[in-house]
């Protein structure tokens, strides 16, 4: 008998099958490392230069307009939720049935949460002074994102990515409390900060 035809071991089987279904996860699923760095370089970039404009006692740190502060902001959110929307397009592109349409209808949500919070933001920003429209179109934003973060960590059961949100969803409110300028600190640091850390250590996991 050629020794490629003989039977295999129980140890032999098993780990065949283990390497195979850690090749067909590894196939399947899509890589979460530009999802996070895209979002890190987003938050501590946009809420960075946001805090330079603000100041923790409501003195600017840097002389850089509001308008240019808060368009960047928004410019490089939208670059990392297309950055999510090919994520999740990967996720869905090899499958079919019900988790090609769960992931579907969440890159939806996205896409929905943050046009009511748009509206809302329109709606009340014209009533406030100027430091609390931007933190008001600021904290909701954040608030979308974390509740989006914990409902994807509820649907394909990834407690990282939910404890990530949770975090998101208290330094907001926190930061919300203290003021705008601390609100954009903490978005800085702890959300950007926070989410390019995450994304390395899975780079560097993936790679080992």
């Amino acid at each position: 008998m050629d020794e490629d035809e003989r039977a295999l071991s129980p140890e032999e089987t098993l780990r065949l099958i283990e390497q195979q279904g850690a090749a067909a996860v590894h196939r399947l699923m899509p890589n979460p490392v530009p999802h996070y760095l895209a979002w890190g370089v987003a938050w501590f970039v946009g809420f960075g230069v946001l805090f330079l404009h603000h100041g923790l006692a409501g003195t600017p740190y840097a002389p850089i307009p509001i308008g240019v502060a808060l368009a960047l902001l928004f410019g490089l959110m939208a670059l990392a939720m297309l950055v999510s929307a090919l994520t999740m397009w990967q996720l869905g592109s090899p499958v079919r049935g019900v988790s090609q349409e769960r992931g579907v209808m969440y890159g939806f949500a996205w896409s929905f949460g943050f046009f009511a919070m748009w509206m809302i933001a329109v709606r009340f920003g014209g009533h406030l002074p100027d430091p609390e429209r931007n933190l008001l179109w600021a904290s909701l934003s954040m608030m979308v994102v974390a509740i989006l973060y914990m409902a994807g960590g509820a649907i394909w059961l990834i407690r990282p990515m939910f404890v990530f949100g949770a975090g998101l969803a208290v330094l907001n409110a926190v930061g919300t409390a203290a003021g705008p300028g601390w609100h954009a600190l903490l978005m800085s640091v702890g959300a950007g900060g926070g989410s390019v850390a995450a994304g390395l250590v899975l780079r560097r996991r993936l790679r080992r």
